[in-house]
């Protein structure tokens, strides 16, 4: 260990620490601009200067590249240092008049300000060279680099044309400290932010806040390591050491007797419904965007801003956006309306905004929500039954200039109205996964109109399905909140125990049979099957009927070309006797 004084302050670290590591885990602050730790620094900004003794003098020196020494005596914010920090600032702000992060680190100093330049002449770039030295020593790629000499010096791509190099891997943005490199689509189209992420999606990333088990996952397709084997900075930072590139996906066949379908939903995108603006206004957000704004451990610090940074004064949340539409989903998506209910009690509790709520109906049917409702009714929350016509910029008075403008018919009130909000929260509708088809076509399951899993009854067996021994739990089966999916996970888990404790199973009686001499092997019920029952012999030269699998629904047998299948129980010759019967 290496012990030093900083700032007057008695420091421990361990040996080959920089000076602005130190001061870091002391506490003290150093400005810098061009420090990351996934590259060695190389103090290309020079802010990070501070003031050390030695024996022959006091010197400036560079904080993210000296190492301390014991003894070492430092000094972060003396006259000198803040002066040379003035020089290097004045500098960058002749070049850079307009750059956000510099103008505040000169207003800390105090500083007088240059007037800002129109945008179109505006110089971002300060050339730290931070985007250059990424794509060099993390990515591997060399897809940039500087180009030109003196005043004309810019970062630049080969030949300033578009590099095939590139994999848009975002690393050069993410270290950028003046946001000069920018992601944008090719096309000029805003892309939508999904469930999963908030800003350019990371390759190694924890799916959701309360993933189970919580641990991050690495997408192997977008990893910059998987594509050009550079880039192990996750691995570098990781003190565990748990990971390993070198793991690769198994495949387990794993021998059950029952098995619970909790598949899960997904939400609804929202820029297909224009509008309401989701994807060209930057304050138009959904609800799962707003739910890591307000958490703790989001981007905002669980601060409730607009993209400008500004806590917004009137923050709108609308209600069914893709439920209960024809054009849509018909269905109700059930959660909407008491998760606005709570997204306004956070604004309530976070800022001092006023909350419009714009519904069609409120469905507070659980226990306690009528009266959460009534509590929120009561936190001067202004509900609006209506559903908004769309969501526009466009101002007619003074009072909404430069505001996000709600325009909906207030249904109770009986007129239209203009609403000037900050924030426009949307609820979209719960919506069956995507592959939902096509993997419940593993298990014989069907699926609903609107792609959920179809159950054996919707009243008397809302678990179970038409395939024995497969349940299904969560809103795979249907929009539902957390008590309802809680609930029927624990019914599910109930009937694969139950079934696994009996030991034996009852197959049905009324099942297929294929006459094997009158089977021409086409196959046809193979492909019908809805259960999967039927398998084609080689051996014989025929299909053969799995009496496990089998439900007796006929599909096979009326398709059956041959009329090989016969379904036990409703023989041609036990039909005709039941008529006859009925008859005579």
């Amino acid at each position: 260990m290496v012990s030093l004084e900083i700032n007057g302050k008695t420091v421990e670290v361990e040996e080959g620490t920089t000076i602005y590591k130190a001061a870091e885990s002391a506490g003290i602050e150093i400005p810098t601009l061009c420090y990351t730790p996934i590259m060695e620094p190389y103090a290309a900004c020079r802010i990070c200067q501070v003031e050390i003794e030695r024996d022959w003098g006091k010197e400036l020196v560079t904080s993210c590249n000296t190492v301390c020494q014991e003894g070492m005596k430092i000094i972060t914010d003396s006259e000198k240092v803040l002066n040379a920090r003035r020089v290097i600032l004045s500098l960058l702000l002749e070049r850079c008049p307009n750059v956000e992060i510099l103008r505040e680190m000169a207003i800390k100093l105090g500083m007088e300000l240059p007037e800002m330049v129109p945008e179109e002449e505006a110089e971002t770039c300060i050339l730290c060279g931070l985007c250059v030295r990424v794509c060099a020593e993390v990515v591997g790629v060399e897809a940039i680099s500087f180009a030109g000499r003196g005043a004309e010096r810019e970062v630049s791509p080969p030949f300033d044309e578009e590099s095939e190099a590139c994999i848009t891997c975002g690393a050069c943005f993410s270290v950028c400290p003046t946001g000069t490199v920018k992601m944008e689509d090719a096309f000029g189209r805003k892309v939508p932010i999904d469930e999963l992420t908030v800003g350019p999606p990371k390759s190694i990333a924890i799916p959701t806040y309360q993933s189970v088990p919580n641990v991050p996952f690495i997408n192997t397709e977008t990893c910059i390591h998987f594509q050009t084997e550079g880039c192990n900075v996750c691995a570098k930072m990781c003190e565990p050491e748990a990971i390993n590139y070198e793991m690769e996906d198994e495949i387990i066949d794993i021998d059950v007797g029952t098995i619970v379908i909790s598949t899960g939903f997904q939400v609804m995108n929202p820029s297909g419904i224009t509008r309401y603006g989701y994807g060209k206004f930057p304050d138009v957000i959904t609800s799962a965007e707003f739910e890591k704004m307000t958490n703790a451990s989001g981007l905002t610090d669980g601060k409730v801003v607009t993209s400008k940074g500004e806590e917004p004064k009137d923050i709108a949340i609308i209600h069914c956006v893709g439920s209960r539409d024809v054009d849509t989903h018909a269905y109700c998506s059930r959660v909407c309306c008491m998760y606005a209910l709570k997204m306004a009690h956070l604004i309530k509790e976070k800022t001092s905004a006023e909350v419009y709520q714009f519904y069609i109906d409120m469905r507070a049917f659980g226990k306690g929500y009528e009266e959460f409702y009534s509590r929120l009714l009561s936190e001067d929350v202004r509900f609006i039954r209506g559903k908004p016509g769309e969501v526009t910029n466009i101002a007619i008075c003074a009072e909404e200039e430069g505001k996000l403008i709600v325009s909906c018919e207030d249904t109770l009130a009986g007129e239209i109205r203009r609403i000037p909000v900050d924030m426009v929260v949307l609820c979209p509708a719960i919506e069956a996964r995507d592959d939902a088809r096509e993997f419940g076509a593993m298990f014989g399951l069907g699926c609903t109109a609107d792609g959920f899993f179809l159950e054996k009854h919707p009243k008397l067996a809302p678990i179970e399905t038409a395939s024995d021994g497969i349940y299904l739990a969560g809103a795979c089966q249907g929009p539902k909140d957390i008590p309802d999916s809680v609930a029927q996970g624990g019914a599910a888990g109930a009937a694969a125990l139950s079934l696994i404790d009996r030991g034996t199973i009852e197959v049905e009686s009324a099942t297929a049979m294929v006459v094997e001499d009158w089977c021409s092997g086409c196959k046809t019920c193979n492909l019908l099957c809805p259960y999967s029952a039927i398998e084609f012999d080689e051996k014989i030269g025929a299909s053969v009927v799995n009496e496990a699998l089998c439900k007796g629904c006929g599909t096979c047998v009326a398709a059956c070309p041959s009329s090989a299948i016969i379904g036990k129980h409703f023989t041609d010759k036990q039909i005709l006797a039941e008529i006859e019967g009925a008859l005579i």
